[in-house]
């Protein structure tokens, strides 16, 4: 038989590598994280409705503490917050003084300098005589406020509500574009009024929008999260 007609040596056959075992502190990570997963998926609209809660409400502990003589805290929520909101005196609530929503006159009475300095006015955060300004404005106040109550209704129809669609989400932001908007170049002078209605509307359309594709996403979530938490465990049964 010549060279060309010997048959070709079979090739080396290569065995499966056997997948690393995990160690029992591997394995005790593994289910900790899928539990927390699997927690989150459950109850994401609890977590949620409890951090639009503490954002909420915590800009009233501000004048609460200037009341009580706590300066230190009411800076540091002051400060926090003014990163996130103008806090500009005549748009904002303030606590423990004549008025909830003290006007120019009122302010600049009330110690409140006449400035043309939107950043020395919003500095401004009252005193005895005016009440202390809470930390966001009235128009985030609505906002957040439209945001938390839509939420917690949001808890009683998440298994039977879609969508808000995108074109009536459009239509009912188009007040606080239209509030906010000539406000902001001057045309007008809105008022608390229309911040607080305008404000909640965008902020409860945001919601029923955002939060039907929310609990989607946490369901498809749940149940990969579950299939894997059983293999796990049946893995285990054939590991003992």
């Amino acid at each position: 038989m010549t060279d060309e007609q010997k048959p070709a040596a079979p090739a080396p056959t290569t065995l499966p590598r056997a997948a690393p075992r995990q160690t029992p502190i591997d394995s005790k990570l593994t289910r900790a994280a899928n539990n927390l997963v699997i927690g989150m998926a459950r109850h994401w609209l609890a977590i949620f409705n409890a951090v639009w809660a503490i954002y909420l409400f915590t800009p009233f502990l501000a004048p609460i503490f200037m009341h009580l003589g706590w300066e230190a805290p009411a800076a540091v929520i002051y400060a926090i917050y003014s990163v996130l909101c103008h806090q500009l005196p005549d748009h904002s609530y303030f606590l423990f003084g004549p008025s909830l929503v003290p006007q120019m006159p009122e302010l600049v009475a009330g110690g409140m300098p006449m400035t043309d300095s939107l950043l020395i006015e919003r500095a401004f955060i009252g005193n005895a005589e005016i009440g202390w300004k809470v930390a966001l404005c009235q128009r985030d106040v609505a906002i957040y406020a439209g945001v938390l109550a839509a939420g917690l209704s949001y808890a009683l129809v998440r298994d039977r509500t879609k969508p808000l669609p995108f074109k009536l989400f459009v239509l009912l932001a188009i007040p606080i574009a239209l509030d906010g908007g000539t406000q902001l170049i001057g045309l007008r002078e809105s008022n608390w009024i229309l911040r607080t209605l305008t404000g909640a509307l965008f902020g409860v359309a945001a919601v029923y929008l955002a939060y039907p594709y929310v609990q989607e996403a946490m369901q498809e979530v749940l149940e990969t999260e579950l299939m894997r938490r059983d293999a796990m465990a049946q893995a285990a049964k054939h590991e003992a």
